[in-house]
């Protein structure tokens, strides 16, 4: 008998063993065993077999509607088992209650959700005692509480106002229970297998990797106790709720969870929370049997405000997301790889909308960054990797990624728009970005998305911004009609569309069409009214058109509702000087000093990037003063990249050989403030305050002295000295470091005339004119140095072709106007 009592206990021990491990075969082979040892065994062995049969099943097939009548039909062996295991003789053996709940289990995934909230009832599943409990006990009971509260959820039979809401009570409390004992199940059986390992003399760093995840019903707990108290309006009781959830000691088991409720806590401050009902995290440990144990330390972060903890729970789930990313790309690990993709790119989009909503793009780009390594094909992280780098001003990258976006996708015409428009705006790189705006209509006339008319939006902004840059004045024709064209088509396609009738006016302005111009731009202006660049054209037009006082009513009423655009303010001082003379004009440049100084003074003595920054007033003044007006300087946008690298290197050769070294900042802001200095220079020039423009062509220099633009302004201030010879030299340097600066060119060939070079001054003014036949100097000026020569009929018809070009020419050159894309 002894020897046989020890056969048992053996049997019994190895049991419970299989029960924790779930080895639920072995279970029931080890039953049958116990059972044929001794009849005393009958009930235990009948519970334990239809628990194996039942964990058997759901391991298999989840309890979900879909598997209802497999379930009714592949359970019927283990029901029986188990109700056989709650009878009064169960109940004498001690397997009855735990018999109980894994029959609500059973009935749950049957679909008989009455009968299983009455298996409940009968084990009092409500009066147990908070104790400490085994592992698998533990587990048993978490799901019966988190299956009870389902049940609930699914038998709606009562229709009382009360009872349901005491209902809900009882459902919410239900939940709470199983997800701190689902938890704390996932912590014991991590310590366990540490435990494990320890006594059998292995003492990896490692923690153990827990090869089962939490059950589905326990994951629906976790997810349904906070979900049903904001169903309640309480959205403050379920934060606090994912709060305690995060705030439990991580397991490996509930990592999958633990994702899904830190998103779940990402939206909800993001999307359901008033910043006034806003309270700091602060998580009260409970001292219970059936509490999970948290993370407590003197130095935890606490976050301050709704913004912290937004970006901190997301860099958290991010760190999740990055650790269950499936590198391999073998074929066995697709489901596993795609599946870790798309808990990824939640996380990512979700810390997209918070960090671009409170200006945080360099650290959105530094995740993007992690992200590529598992994101092989996958095109959406990819996009968003480029369009955080656009927004950091990393624009070379940005496009590189974007090529490959455009080669994943390969139906898709938006991504080649965007191509096109980082090519436009940031790169100057037209002819790559006509390409791309090419390969985006061909698409979309095989694969249609809406986007047909933008297509030829951009197209035509290609011929465009190319045909400003052309030489050859067949070429510049064609290009011009292309642009033309594809503007014509734009409009007809979507005439609803201010940007396509923009474009349209800018492209008849540039080639002379003044009338029809104002007659799409005033379109433009109704279809939105709020536009400053269509407002910014118009005033250009009007001054076209010799009506220089209406341009400037027009552009103190923009001003009225855009105080701060130092675009318009611009166009304003150069009015201004026309109209009213220097000094009016001279008021005006010096407020623009002074909004320099408000949008973006702060910014210059920060080590936070640009781009990071929030700013409903950042002004997008383009870089453009009487000087710079060409095609080549007269926005940021189509600022000559050659002539830019060249002062760049210069500056470089200068700060390595001198005192001199960039000012640290956002160098936009402080080009900027290089413009506004020069429009100073000019005005003071014009008042004939000579120790005025020195100073403020100083201040120039100390931002970037080797600039054409500055060289350009020193020249003359030299001429207007008429020291002709240093005059020269200023000019030649200008035009050394950009061939094509016009207004370098100009005046070159004028001091040229001056010295008596005249062939040299003809040779000049010749070349302006190849690069810009619309700028009636040049063609005032060829006439000038033709006169000298004798030739005295090719000078009078320069001179009459300036007066031809002087009538149609705006205060400040029409591609002045920034690039405009909404």
């Amino acid at each position: 008998m002894t020897g046989r009592a020890k056969v048992t206990l053996r049997i019994e021990v190895e049991i419970e063993k299989c029960r924790e491990e779930s080895q639920w075969t072995k279970v029931i082979e080890l039953a049958e065993q116990l059972k044929d040892k001794s009849s005393e065994f009958e009930y235990l062995a009948q519970f334990l077999i239809g628990e194996g049969r039942l964990e058997n099943y759901l391991e298999e097939w989840q309890p979900v509607d879909a598997n209802v009548n497999k379930a009714k039909l592949n359970l019927m062996e283990a029901r029986r088992n188990l109700q056989i295991a709650s009878d009064d003789k169960g109940r004498k053996a001690g397997v009855a209650l735990d018999a109980h709940l894994l029959l609500g289990k059973l009935y749950f995934a049957c679909g008989q959700y009455e009968q299983g909230l009455n298996s409940y009832k009968l084990a009092e599943l409500h009066t147990l005692t908070e104790k400490k409990l085994p592992l698998r006990s533990l587990k048993i009971v978490a799901e019966s509480f988190a299956i009870k509260g389902l049940c609930l959820q699914k038998d709606q039979s009562s229709t009382s106002k009360f009872k349901k809401a005491e209902r809900e009570q009882e459902i919410l409390k239900c939940f709470d229970i199983a997800s701190d004992l689902g938890m704390l199940y996932m912590q014991e059986l991590e310590k366990q297998l540490t435990q494990n390992l320890t006594s059998t003399g292995t003492h990896s760093p490692q923690i153990p990797v827990v090869k089962t995840g939490m059950s589905s019903v326990l994951e629906q707990a976790m997810q349904q106790a906070p979900a049903i108290l904001l169903q309640q309006g309480k959205h403050e009781i379920a934060l606090d709720r994912y709060r305690y959830s995060i705030a439990a000691v991580e397991s490996h088991g509930v990592n999958s969870i633990r994702l899904k409720l830190l998103c779940q806590t990402a939206e909800l401050l993001l999307q359901g929370f008033p910043d006034e009902n806003y309270k700091v995290p602060s998580i009260v440990t409970k001292d219970s049997a059936w509490k999970p144990k948290l993370y407590t330390g003197l130095n935890q972060f606490i976050p301050r405000n709704k913004y912290e903890e937004t970006i901190l729970v997301l860099i958290v789930a991010e760190a999740i997301a990055v650790r269950n990313a499936v590198l391999s790309q073998s074929p066995e690990f697709k489901d596993a790889r795609h599946s870790a993709y798309l808990d990824a790119a939640t996380v990512y989009d979700l810390l997209t909308l918070a960090t671009v909503r409170w200006g945080q793009v360099a650290l959105l780009q530094e995740s993007l960054e992690r992200a590529m390594k598992f994101s092989f094909k996958e095109p959406h992280l990819w996009r968003q990797h480029a369009l955080s780098l656009i927004s950091k001003g990393e624009h070379e990258r940005a496009f590189a990624v974007l090529k490959e976006v455009i080669h994943l996708e390969p139906n898709t015409s938006v991504n080649c728009l965007l191509a096109a428009k980082l090519c436009f705006e940031h790169l100057n790189m037209p002819v790559e970005g006509t390409a791309y705006s090419d390969l985006a209509l061909k698409r979309e006339t095989i694969h249609s998305s809406g986007l047909l008319s933008r297509c030829h939006l951009y197209l035509g902004l290609g011929f465009q911004l190319q045909a400003q840059s052309t030489l050859t004045k067949s070429d510049k024709t064609s290009l011009n009609n292309s642009a033309l064209e594809n503007f014509q088509a734009a409009v007809q396609l979507e005439p609803n569309d201010n940007l396509c009738e923009y474009y349209l006016g800018l492209q008849l302005a540039l080639i002379g069409q003044i009338g029809d111009a104002l007659h799409h731009v005033q379109t433009a202006l109704n279809l939105r009214p709020e536009s400053s660049s269509t407002l910014h054209l118009l005033a250009l037009l009007l001054s076209a058109n010799r009506q220089h006082e209406e341009a400037l009513q027009l552009v103190e009423a923009a001003l009225e509702e855009y105080p701060d655009c130092l675009n318009l303010m611009y166009v304003k001082a150069h009015l201004e000087l026309h109209q009213e003379g220097g000094e009016r004009a001279l008021t005006t440049a010096k407020q623009m000093l002074e909004l320099w100084k408000n949008l973006y003074e702060g910014q210059t003595i920060s080590d936070i990037p640009e781009c990071d920054r929030k700013s409903d007033t950042r002004s997008v003044f383009q870089l453009y003063t009487s000087e710079m007006s060409d095609k080549d300087t007269s926005s940021l946008q189509a600022h000559s990249i050659a002539a830019s690298r060249v002062e760049h290197a210069l500056s470089e050769v200068a700060s390595s050989m001198s005192s001199f070294s960039p000012r640290p900042g956002p160098q936009r802001a402080w080009m900027l403030l290089l413009e506004i200095w020069l429009l100073l220079a000019e005005l003071y020039l014009a008042l004939d305050q000579q120790a005025d423009v020195l100073k403020c062509i100083q201040e120039a220099t100390q931002i970037f002295p080797l600039s054409h633009h500055i060289l350009h302004m020193r020249g003359l201030l030299h001429m207007h000295k008429q020291e002709w010879a240093e005059a020269k030299l200023c000019f030649q340097n200008a035009v050394a470091i950009n061939p094509q600066h016009v207004k370098s060119l100009q005046q070159l060939g004028l001091v040229y005339h001056y010295l008596n070079l005249q062939g040299l001054a003809e040779t000049t003014l010749r070349e302006a004119a190849k690069i810009d036949p619309t700028n009636h100097v040049t063609w005032y000026n060829l006439g000038k140095v033709l006169e000298a020569l004798g030739e005295y009929e090719s000078a009078s018809s320069s001179m009459a072709n300036a007066l031809t070009v002087e009538i149609t020419s705006p205060i400040l050159p029409f591609a002045s106007v920034p690039l405009c894309f909404d």
